[in-house]
């Protein structure tokens, strides 16, 4: 006649996790505590990041894809940048109207205005740089 006696030593592969018996309560996860504010330098946005997320909070608010950057510089209140955008695509290429962008963020990269400077065509050369 067969075993037919069924005990947890018999059923479970040493592979296989143990089963819990039907009265054992599980324990609840320990909460997470949220991330720390940033505080040190260490643990401030890399200008890269900066820029990149800069980039992209302009692009979704304009609906305009910037091209470069043409200053950046870290200020008391966060971070100023004046990034070029493409706003008119011509042909030829050299007539395209571009137009430059003052952008403002917070020390965290987040975007909290912007405005436009100045808007000229691509190939004409910038009067203020003589």
């Amino acid at each position: 006649m067969a075993n037919t006696k069924n005990t947890r030593d018999s059923q479970n592969s040493p592979n296989e996790p143990e089963e819990r018996e039907p009265d054992e309560e599980r324990k609840p996860a320990p909460e997470r505590k949220p991330a720390p504010e940033r505080e040190t330098a260490e643990e401030r946005p890399r200008p890269m990041e900066v820029l990149r997320n800069a980039r992209a909070q302009l692009a979704e608010l304009t609906g305009m894809n910037p091209e470069s950057v043409s200053s950046f510089e870290q200020t008391e209140d966060g971070w100023a940048l004046e990034v070029e955008v493409l706003e008119l695509a011509r042909v030829p290429d050299t007539m395209s109207l571009m137009a430059s962008y003052q952008v403002e963020l917070d020390p965290e990269g987040q975007l909290t205005g912007y405005r436009k400077v100045r808007r000229y065509e691509r190939g004409r050369a910038d009067a203020r740089g003589r």
